[in-house]
């Protein structure tokens, strides 16, 4: 995960993040990693990612996984008020990034999340 960490802050860097957002930015895409290595592989299990500068300034993230399909509708953050650790990723990668969804995968895929934020 550091190689991972260091990759996507190059990456978003060259884009054109100022240091605090490509850092926000980092964080995020770790945090939507290891929930995919906690929840949907239970485990090691490849992700593909890819980081581009879209139309507006815009930083598109997308992960592709190939675990069996999880339903988007069941991932839903814990409740603020229900404080301990862990189950808080998905509140902070949708504090941090301006679009979370997730799209139907590519043949062969499991899963597809793509996030966005506006360059600023």
């Amino acid at each position: 995960m550091c190689r991972l960490r260091h990759e996507v802050g190059a990456a978003a860097g060259a884009a054109g993040c100022p240091p605090e957002m490509a850092e926000e930015v980092v964080l995020a895409v770790d945090e939507a990693c290891q929930n995919i290595i906690r929840h949907a592989y239970r485990g090691d299990g490849e992700i593909v990612l890819e980081i581009r500068l879209a139309a507006e300034r815009r930083l598109e993230i997308l992960l592709i996984d190939f675990a069996a399909p999880v339903d988007p509708g069941r991932i839903v953050p814990r409740p603020l008020d229900e404080l301990r650790p862990g189950g808080l990723g998905t509140h902070f990668i949708r504090s941090v990034m301006e679009e979370v969804s997730y799209l139907p995968p590519p043949p062969g895929a499991g899963n597809f999340l793509r996030m966005t934020r506006t360059i600023r």
